[in-house]
């Protein structure tokens, strides 16, 4: 009885893990699928770059969808925001954001690219463009959050630190007359405008076939367990007196 139960406890702690590593492959496999459709997407849209109205940024219904497109307006004159802890090109640095207040349409936030960080991590000086200006860039979701903690937003000198963008918080945080859109325009590179940046937008996540090489792992685990499994069951079976 005690050999049926001590492999009765080991097939189950087994099952558990081969559960468990078959659902992280089948999430791995599905953030590929995801991350790959939102990739042909903007390939699409980057090579017809047939421009929309920066009106439709505020679209609710096109949140999640990404658009060319362009318009004229002005900064306005609050501070900058620098989201924290953005890579490029192996080095960790802030994306500049200011809001824009489009002609005849709701304010939203426009990516002006990328800067460095220094060692003391001060927060590097970010100019506002003054007068009407003409816009043009990629209409995208904002960044992707990851874990939701605190408000993600704080004062620093004359503009705001972000962990993540929210442009409700944003919203609330600058205390602005009308709410921001839902999406955020990444500045054509060509614009002489803003600092580095360009249109790649897994700059800081991983890349579909990252996450496909994680799910075979996990699915290779799976597998190896299951084996294992099987062969302690069949080599203690035929240890076992007949």
């Amino acid at each position: 009885m005690t050999r049926k139960r001590n492999l009765a406890v080991g097939w189950a702690f087994a099952l558990l893990a081969i559960v468990l590593f078959v659902k992280l492959g089948l999430w791995q496999s599905q953030r590929a699928v995801e991350k790959q459709a939102m990739l042909d997407a903007v390939a699409q849209v980057l090579a017809q770059r047939r421009a929309v109205p920066l009106a439709q940024a505020a679209d609710a219904a096109r949140r999640h969808a990404y658009d060319w497109s362009a318009g004229a307006g002005r900064f306005d004159d609050r501070g900058p925001l620098w989201l924290d802890n953005q890579q490029r090109d192996g080095r960790t640095g802030v994306r500049a954001y200011r809001v824009f207040l489009p002609e005849g349409a709701a304010p939203l936030l426009v990516d002006l690219g990328w800067l460095p960080l220094p060692a003391d991590r001060a927060m590097p000086a970010i100019a506002l463009p003054r007068g009407r200006i003409e816009v043009r860039g990629l209409l995208v979701p904002p960044p992707s959050s990851g874990l939701a903690l605190g408000s993600g937003i704080a004062r620093q000198g004359e503009g705001w630190v972000l962990t993540r963008l929210d442009p409700e918080v944003v919203s609330r945080a600058l205390a602005l007359p009308a709410p921001l859109a839902p999406r955020v325009l990444r500045l054509d590179p060509a614009l002489p405008l803003g600092y580095a940046r360009d249109l790649q937008l897994l700059a800081n996540t991983l890349p579909p076939e990252r996450h496909r090489g994680y799910a075979v792992q996990w699915f290779a685990l799976a597998i190896a367990v299951l084996v294992t499994a099987l062969i302690l069951t069949f080599r203690k079976a035929r240890n076992e007196p007949s």
